[in-house]
């Protein structure tokens, strides 16, 4: 799978969203897809919920993917569904600035994923697979994980008001 970096606020303009509706696959094949579709370097995937022609139920099918990805996730499109045409719309994607901590609980270290906006953080999240492991390892829920995860961030962050 490919691994977007990015230490630093920026605008991405060679960008676009590729769109399909599909009513005739199975769970099975679109969750496949979303694999092959992420591994061949779509920035992101994600599908909506729709009703086509006919009443009938589908999806559209959404892939984020920077220009020079284009060609490759159009193979797969064309290969791994059932589709008979793309649609392609010109994206511009204003990304904010990550950094990583670890923050320490109880039960081990999380890592912690900033959002930086302006030089400021803005937003912090765990990491979900940290916190996942925890919680299957110490047969907890995990939302008893993230909540003492946010405990710690909010010590952290009055220490540092207080400085």
């Amino acid at each position: 799978m490919t691994s977007f970096q990015h230490n630093h606020e920026h605008i991405d303009e060679n960008m676009f969203k590729i769109e399909v509706n599909l009513d005739d696959m199975s769970g099975e094949l679109i969750g496949h897809l979303m694999e092959e579709l992420l591994a061949k370097g779509a920035n992101d995937v994600y599908y909506t919920p729709i009703y086509m022609k006919k009443n009938r139920p589908g999806i559209l099918l959404s892939v984020l993917v920077s220009v020079d990805a284009v060609e490759k996730i159009k193979e797969v499109l064309f290969r791994e569904t059932t589709t008979f045409g793309l649609r392609y719309t010109p994206f511009i994607v204003h990304r904010l600035g990550r950094d990583f901590i670890e923050v320490g609980t109880q039960w081990g270290i999380v890592r912690v994923k900033q959002a930086i906006y302006k030089g400021t953080i803005i937003q912090q999240s765990p990491e979900y697979e940290d916190c996942r492991l925890i919680a299957q390892r110490e047969e907890i829920p995990l939302k008893q994980v993230y909540e003492e995860v946010y405990k710690q961030l909010m010590k952290t962050n009055h220490k540092d008001a207080s400085k």
